[in-house]
């Protein structure tokens, strides 16, 4: 139960990651594109 709980525990900060990495790549990129970086 410990070792599972533990799986979850990083299982889920991993899927948080995931998700802020995979929302913020896309708007980055598109400031980028808008924006010209002297």
């Amino acid at each position: 139960m410990g070792t599972f709980g533990g799986y979850t525990r990083w299982a889920v900060v991993f899927l948080i990651i995931f998700v802020l990495f995979f929302l913020l790549v896309p708007s980055y990129t598109t400031v980028c594109n808008t924006v010209p970086v002297n």
